[in-house]
């Protein structure tokens, strides 16, 4: 039973982590119906840990792009984006490191991840309904400033609910990015936010579990793998010809059926 449990929120974290929905938002939920087992610090440590794996994903689908000495790119122009992504990293870095334990504490519940989904999908549905003309048509073509300013927004995604890639999205797009420029930037951001998030969760709390809630780990980082690179391979394939509106719509009805049925 506890490997079901695994498999099926590896592959929730895998679908999720990318689209603007909310991938902690939704494993915070299941992990509410399907509770994991194991020693202290395995439940937060694994709900983190197995987002890693899911991130390199967007590493193996993006490598002709992020590989700064790849045959097809500009060498000093791909060494400048990364510098780009590290300006953007650090605010959740610093913020991250400061506010985590006050977050977790008061946040991590299911009617914060309920209002952040609705707050965030009205958010979306903004933002398509507006006439803002963009400036960057290539995650290349972002500025220091904006990059700086898009890091600030993921710091939104401290809040469960909220969603990573929604908050860099939105705040890219927000900042003039088209939808392909934010979404692809947004994916190179998460490469050092979660890298950062798995070494910080797993010295809190990683070194003190067992072989087998490790083990538990590695098969839900692998399910969150394959499930992330196909669905990175279609999401990047959707927002060239469609809008954000689906998933704003979504985002309102889970977090309003979630409030349904606190209320109840």
């Amino acid at each position: 039973m506890e490997v079901m449990k695994v498999i099926i929120l590896g592959f929730v974290e895998g679908l999720t982590e990318f689209i603007p929905v909310s991938s902690t938002g939704h494993l915070i939920l299941l992990e509410e119906v399907f509770t994991l087992g194991g020693g202290p610090g395995f439940r937060e440590t694994f709900m983190i840990v197995i987002q890693l794996p899911a991130i390199l994903a967007v590493v193996f689908y993006f490598w002709s792009r992020l590989w700064p000495f790849h045959a097809t790119v500009d060498t000093f122009e791909t060494c400048v984006l990364w510098i780009k992504i590290g300006v953007a990293f650090l605010p959740a870095a610093v913020i991250g490191v400061l506010l985590h334990s006050t977050i977790e504490a008061w946040l991590f519940g299911s009617t914060t991840v309920a209002l952040a989904l609705v707050i965030g999908g009205f958010a979306l549905l903004g933002l398509e309904a507006s006439s803002m003309k963009p400036r960057y048509l290539d995650a290349n073509e972002i500025t220091f400033g904006a990059a700086l300013g898009i890091g600030f927004f993921q710091c939104l995604a401290m809040i469960p609910g909220t969603s990573r890639s929604a908050a860099t999205i939105i705040g890219a797009m927000v900042l003039g990015a088209n939808r392909r420029a934010a979404a692809e930037f947004s994916f190179f951001l998460a490469i050092p936010t979660m890298v950062g998030a798995t070494v910080y969760q797993t010295y809190r709390t990683g070194l003190n579990l067992t072989g087998v809630e490790w083990a538990y780990i590695g098969l839900g980082g692998f399910v969150a793998f394959v499930t992330a690179y196909v669905v990175v391979a279609a999401f990047m394939n959707y927002i060239r010809r469609r809008s954000f509106r689906p998933f704003g719509y979504y985002r309102i009805l889970v977090g309003l059926l979630i409030l349904l049925i606190a209320l109840l």
